[in-house]
């Protein structure tokens, strides 16, 4: 991720508003000083099956 800031899921498509099974990350995730993939921080999220996330910085 391109910052340190703690990261909030703005949009699952597996929400059970949309008639999924609410699999997501529901609490803001914290960025990690581990670097990938040209980036200084990370985050691990958990991925809906047959899903996407969005995120944001939370504010």
């Amino acid at each position: 991720v391109p910052s340190a800031a703690a990261w909030c899921e703005v949009l699952n498509t597996d929400s059970m508003y949309y008639g999924g099974s609410n699999l997501g990350n529901g609490r803001p995730l914290q960025a990690e000083n581990l670097p990938w993939m040209g980036f200084e921080h990370s985050v691990e999220v958990t991925l809906p099956p047959l899903g996407a996330i969005f995120l944001k910085p939370c504010s």
